[in-house]
């Protein structure tokens, strides 16, 4: 049986969620849950490789507008979700890119980090 992964939010990322709409947040939250549980999202999703490897964009929409979550996959316990936004036109907005891109290398730079000083206890 896997174990059920961790969310770890990465900047105002639950913040902006909570925001979003009752029924977006629905559909996402259900996604995240699925993700956590090692199952595959409920909405549409894709790879996000010009931020980073292992990085994916859930998506979903009402007639307003359309809504992403940016997360990284599972690693070890958890799956951290980078950003939330809403986006207007087809393109993604460069700063909605080099945020997630920013916080993902913070999130690596913090389990290089955790990974050397447990590396280290073990000496």
């Amino acid at each position: 049986m896997i174990e059920i992964a961790q969310i770890r939010w990465v900047g105002n990322a639950k913040d902006v969620l909570s925001a979003f709409p009752q029924g977006i947040k629905s559909v996402l939250g259900y996604s995240l849950r699925r993700l956590q549980k090692g199952l595959l999202p409920d909405c549409d999703a894709r790879r996000m490789e010009s931020i980073g490897r292992g990085v994916w964009e859930l998506k979903a929409s009402d007639e307003r507008t359309w809504y992403r979550l940016i997360y990284l996959t599972r690693v070890g316990k958890a799956i951290y979700v980078l950003h939330a936004f809403e986006k207007s036109g087809r393109k993604t907005d460069r700063r909605d890119l080099e945020i997630a891109r920013s916080r993902l290398q913070a999130v690596l730079a913090e389990l290089r980090i955790t990974k050397e000083e447990s590396d280290g206890q073990k000496d």
